[in-house]
């Protein structure tokens, strides 16, 4: 038996597929396709905020430097001025680096919710409903490879290439509907 994927609550191996202590056989799926649903507005502010704390730094020391050379002062006021502008350019170096990691993880996250599903004894059935945009295409590609590895059944007419057979196991693609496709 190998093992495709393995967390805390879902296991793809080359026989079957559990999710959340449910056992899928893969001779049983037929068909699996995914679901994205709408965009969470709350995770689209969430990255704007951040891009505004890592812009209004930069911004505040370029304005700083541009009211140093609008007031005309003393060269000793305009270095002053231009100065501290600049430090607190440089100040947001070590705060960027951890809003730039915030930013990252939360692209890897996604904005939608994302889920998979199987047709399985005849009916459909969500096997994962996740936000995690990452960890969602680990497993869908996990049960993928797991269903491209798949002896074929004795009796089943050998599928003609680029085409699934009468029951062969396929992938679908994203929608409501199930739309069977092979991938190679």
């Amino acid at each position: 038996m190998i093992t495709y994927y393995d967390d805390h609550s879902v296991q793809v191996t080359s026989t079957a597929v559990r999710v959340d202590g449910r056992t899928y056989p893969l001779t049983e799926l037929t068909t699996v396709w995914h679901r994205r649903g709408d965009r969470s507005w709350r995770v689209l502010a969430g990255r704007g905020a951040i891009g505004a704390a890592l812009a209004g730094p930069l911004v505040a020391a370029v304005l700083g430097i541009a009211l140093a050379v609008w007031l005309q002062r003393s060269a000793v006021v305009t270095i002053a001025i231009v100065g501290v502008s600049v430090l607190a350019g440089l100040a947001v170096g070590p705060l960027a680096d951890f809003l730039f990691e915030h930013l990252d993880r939360s692209y890897a996250r996604g904005s939608r919710e994302m889920e998979m599903w199987a047709q399985w004894r005849g009916r459909p059935v969500r096997l994962l409903h996740t936000r995690d945009a990452m960890r969602f295409g680990q497993v869908y590609r996990a049960v993928q490879r797991a269903m491209e590895s798949l002896p074929s059944a004795p009796g089943r007419p050998a599928p003609r290439p680029g085409r699934p057979g009468p029951a062969q196991n396929v992938i679908g693609s994203s929608g409501s509907r199930p739309s069977p496709r092979n991938r190679p």
